[in-house]
């Protein structure tokens, strides 16, 4: 940067030192008939014409590399801050709208800060320096034309007020369209089976045009802008160089002094016009840094302590949650855990199960701490998990989640998720451990295999045992498994159930089961119904003894049964 300036006032000092030369070539050399004055001063303008251009190349690269220097490092800013945001920010804000300010609001901060800081910083200099120079050349005619700035200053500031305003009315409608296209391309397949295809495609189009009138409004304030100010400068500028021609002749100014003033005038007028150009720029790229720093501005609520308590080594751990009450930020009316206390010793198996909505999967994000219970303690092995570092908490449970998630990359990669430094061999056995080596296998790469965005080209039940291959490989103390075989046939569940049973036994297990099979293997099984636990016991037990969950086996389980 400081490099970049230096040459920048070096190429400035050039710019501004050729009217100068074009006095002393018109004035001591063409009007005096002096040819060796007149070649000494055309040398020393092409030198300084020289100077000029390597210094301005210079101050182009300098600038932009800065800016594009400072965009990736706001990219990537972002992009790592938005990752420490618990689940609950995401449940206000669109994919498509985080997408939206990462790319196309630093693309528009990147335009300014790159070619407009540069033209900026370039036409603040010359515009300062062509003033002092006109200044000495003749104070009088200076004056008129600082008397007509303010005209030219005025409405800059209103119009680039209202530039900002439109700029981020425009970019928040450019963020609604790619939230709609994100989620409507995540869903393809099932809106085209709605045949929702012109209801979104009309809400996509409504968002667009939106965007584009807020932009066209942009674009009339601009051109007003800009129209106004080459009128103004202009007609100023002429009505000066006038004036001057009458003081030539009545011998107050000489050709040289007057061409040297007209020149500076000129370059005055034309990086003023140039101002008003970038300034609408500024303006629209201000509106959009808005919408980046916004995203900046929220903050994690939920962080590691400063003196976090180790875990301990030891496995499998303890699970205890006492008296916790829990409502989601989105629901705040409702709550999903009602003085939900539950003790799960070291080894133990314990099955959640009961209606949706009972607070099965909010018992499994708890112990992830995405979220934090309003009321109540939850510790592993007596340890809060508020004293815990987040990282070791997460490191120390493998999850399985209902819905699974397949990154764009090789087989390979996605079930090496579970643990980034395992080798092929590791990755090979987990799979086979999650009955998915044999598909593996069969697919055109094998473990190289691409599988494309959110693995389109795998089933529902494949998807599922990658997953569960991801859990075996990072091999945690914790796991718990959130409907883990819903997705499978029997065969491949038979399989996987044995696999689990394995990696089962040293470790603490939860489990969401709607399946017979998992409930059977369990410890003990915990019914939940509306938050709460209405009955904890074997399934023999509570066949015989609760209602609710006989219910739920003979509809839920009448499959297995």
């Amino acid at each position: 940067m400081l490099v970049a300036l230096v040459v920048l006032l070096i190429a400035a000092g050039a710019a501004l030192s050729l009217p100068v030369a074009i006095r002393l070539i018109v004035d001591q050399g063409y009007l005096n008939g002096n040819n060796t004055a007149l070649n000494r001063y055309l040398l020393i303008f092409i030198g300084i014409i020289s100077a000029m251009a390597v210094f301005s190349a210079a101050r182009f690269y300098l600038v932009m590399w800065l800016g594009e220097r400072i965009v990736a490092d706001i990219r990537r800013t972002v992009y790592s801050h938005v990752l420490t945001l618990e689940p609950a920010f995401f449940e206000t804000t669109r994919s498509g709208e985080i997408l939206s300010r990462i790319t196309t609001d630093t693309t528009l901060v990147q335009s300014v800060v790159g070619a407009g800081i540069s033209i900026f910083l370039r036409c603040s200099l010359l515009l300062i320096g062509s003033l002092i120079m006109l200044l000495m050349t003749s104070l009088q005619l200076t004056g008129i034309i600082l008397i007509l700035i303010p005209l030219l200053i005025v409405p800059m500031i209103y119009c680039g007020r209202r530039i900002k305003q439109l700029s981020r009315k425009n970019q928040d409608s450019i963020a609604e369209s790619s939230a709609i296209a994100g989620e409507t391309f995540n869903a393809v397949d099932l809106l085209q089976s709605f045949v929702l295809e012109k209801h979104y495609g009309e809400q996509f189009n409504d968002s667009v045009e939106q965007g584009f009138t807020t932009a066209r409004q942009r674009l009339t304030v601009r051109a007003v802008l800009s129209g106004y100010a080459i009128f103004s400068i202009f007609a100023a500028l002429i009505g000066v160089i006038w004036l001057g021609t009458q003081w030539v002749q009545a011998d107050k100014l000489t050709v040289g002094e007057l061409s040297q003033f007209v020149i500076y005038g000129i370059m005055l007028a034309t990086n003023a016009t140039a101002l008003s150009e970038v300034w609408g720029d500024i303006q629209r790229a201000a509106g959009a840094m808005e919408r980046i720093l916004e995203i900046l501005a929220s903050q994690p609520k939920i962080n590691s302590p400063d003196n976090p308590v180790p875990l301990a080594n030891t496995t499998p751990l303890s699970v205890q949650f006492d008296q916790v009450c829990f409502t989601y930020p989105s629901r705040p009316g409702e709550q999903a855990l009602k003085q939900f206390t539950l003790c799960v010793n070291p080894g133990e198996t314990i099955a959640l199960v009961g209606p949706s909505g009972a607070g099965k999967s909010t018992v499994i994000k708890l112990l992830l701490r995405f979220y934090d219970a309003q009321q109540g303690r939850i510790s592993l092995s007596g340890v809060d998990l508020h004293a815990v570092d987040i990282k070791q908490l997460r490191q120390s449970i493998a999850m399985v989640p209902q819905e699974t998630t397949v990154f764009s990359g090789t087989v390979q990669d996605n079930i090496g998720f579970g643990k980034p430094d395992a080798n092929i061999d590791a990755i090979r056995q987990a799979a086979t451990n999650a009955a998915a080596d044999e598909f593996i296998q069969q697919l055109p790469d094998g473990y190289q295999t691409q599988l494309g965005e959110n693995g389109m080209t795998l089933s529902v039940g494949q998807k599922q045992r990658i997953a569960i291959a991801r859990a075996i490989l990072k091999n945690a103390p914790l796991l718990l498994l959130d409907e883990a075989t819903s997705s499978l046939d029997a065969e491949n569940e038979r399989l996987i159930q044995n696999a689990l049973q394995q990696l089962i036994k040293h470790r603490t297990t939860l489990i969401i089961a709607h399946r017979l099979a998992t409930v059977l293997r369990s410890d003990r099984i915990v019914v939940m119904n509306h938050g709460e636990i209405v009955a904890i016991g074997t399934h023999q037990e509570l066949m015989q003894k609760n209602a609710l969950y006989a219910h739920l086996a003979s509809l839920q389980f009448e499959i297995d049964i």
